[in-house]
């Protein structure tokens, strides 16, 4: 099979309602936590793509025991440091840094050596973030130059600590959260306001965890080695995975589309209010609230008009995975829009920011930069019409989806490279393309 596509048509006007990829930061915690409760847990809708599915192949090496059954996955715990480890083992993240950090949080008290390995991007990405924290806990952690591999010994003699967390890193957060679970005593966490699908899930399960929040910083209290019991968990929509059909209909002409029960945490919806602050028309509807989740139908319509942004950069958290495909409609909106303090993008599974100025000049938007922060030049009338190839060279899966829809909504001749990153995240990506009238070969 050619890994690679060609779209040489833009997408004609659609009116269709869809529902997309499971949320994969609660798929990965779900899996993860279900497999430190007591009894067996059972997941619906969980997203089988590759980061969720190195998770369960990470658990089952560690001696967690899960099965199938029709869109159900069962997963049987033996409750905190449940792992049957009998020997030194090494697991394999593949290109999910959620999972690399939140699994080291749970081998904070393993016996054997656990050696973490994940793909060639992932092997790039500094670790120095959780390897500090782990190390005040008193666990044995080994690394050459804060990067994967990391050899990982637990201790008996865990200790709690006070951490202060600037980065606004939900993965940060979280492995710090789970390797509380396993300490004794009260753990506490100033922590720079990012995703809280961790703390929420903890809550659901009632198990005693606290959160004060104050104007820019969650105090988050956890107390150690308290069990808790195997739960149901139905999987919503992942709003990441939705912002790439947003940003479709709202450059296609004469279209609008509802996406069905996507997660729409407060902590995750960056994307939504900036493009609203643009001139779009983004409406949340039958909203509900599951297991601290909010879960909505998104409703979008194309717009004829959009507007460059001066964005706040209190929303960067809620939208750092989507500004790839929000700087796309920078460069269709009217004027220059502003982003500032987009470091941590470079900290991702790609240095995003630095390829996201490539691919804007690439297709001729002036784009200015300034350290992190950058200026893109809108071009309302934009319509391309030369050959355009992507290499996606670090197999980065929001390269090749922002790829796709610029392709479908800018014209040109497009060659799309390493379609078989869509697993990464997004397994069904070009068959809902496709099922809106995506012309794809």
């Amino acid at each position: 099979m050619p890994n690679h596509i060609f779209i040489n048509k833009r997408i004609k006007s659609f009116n269709k309602k869809i529902k997309v990829g499971s949320d994969k930061s609660i798929s990965i915690r779900s899996v993860l936590l279900a497999s430190q409760a007591v009894g067996t847990s059972k997941i619906s809708n969980l997203l089988e793509s590759e980061d969720v599915l190195n998770a369960l192949k990470i658990i089952k090496k560690l001696g967690i025991n899960y099965k199938k059954k029709r869109n159900f996955y069962y997963i049987e715990g033996f409750g905190l440091n449940g792992f049957n480890i009998k020997k030194k083992t090494t697991i394999n993240a593949g290109n999910s840094g959620t999972l690399a950090r939140l699994i080291l949080g749970l081998l904070v008290k393993s016996k054997f050596v656990v050696k973490l390995t994940g793909d060639e991007s992932l092997s790039k990405r500094d670790f120095s973030r959780v390897i500090k924290p782990l190390k005040l806990f008193g666990v044995n952690i080994k690394s050459k130059n804060n990067s994967l591999p990391i050899e990982i010994t637990g201790t008996k003699f865990l200790r709690p600590i006070t951490y202060d967390e600037n980065i606004g890193s939900a993965q940060v957060k979280s492995c710090i959260i789970l390797s509380a679970l396993n300490t004794p005593g009260t753990t506490i966490i100033n922590s720079k306001i990012s995703r809280n699908h961790t703390e929420l899930m903890l809550k659901s399960l009632n198990y005693p965890i606290k959160v004060k929040k104050k104007v820019k910083v969650d105090k988050i209290f956890i107390n150690g080695l308290k069990q808790f019991k195997s739960f149901e968990y139905n999987i919503p929509g992942d709003i990441s995975s939705a912002s790439f059909f947003i940003v479709l209909t709202l450059l296609s002409k004469k279209s609008q589309i509802i996406i069905e029960g996507v997660n729409v945490n407060k902590s995750r919806i960056g994307i939504i209010q900036i493009l609203n602050k643009m001139g779009a028309n983004i409406k949340l509807k039958n909203k509900k609230l599951y297991k601290g989740e909010e879960v909505a139908d998104i409703h979008v319509k194309s717009i004829t008009k959009l507007n460059s942004i001066n964005c706040p950069s209190k929303l960067n958290s809620s939208a750092i995975d989507e500004f790839l495909i929000i700087f796309l409609v920078a460069a269709k909106a009217y004027g220059i829009s502003k982003f500032k303090d987009l470091g941590e993008m470079n900290k991702k599974e790609s240095k995003r920011l630095d390829l996201a100025i490539k691919f804007l000049r690439l297709i001729g938007i002036k784009v200015e930069r300034f350290n992190n922060d950058i200026n893109i030049h809108g071009n309302p009338k934009i319509m391309l019409s030369k050959n355009f190839e992507i290499m996606n060279f670090l197999k980065d899966h929001r390269i090749f989806f922002l790829s796709c829809i610029a392709a479908l909504t800018l014209g040109g001749k497009w060659k799309i490279n390493d379609k078989k990153s869509a697993n990464t995240s997004f397994p069904q990506f070009l068959k809902i393309l496709k099922f809106l009238g995506a012309n794809i070969n």
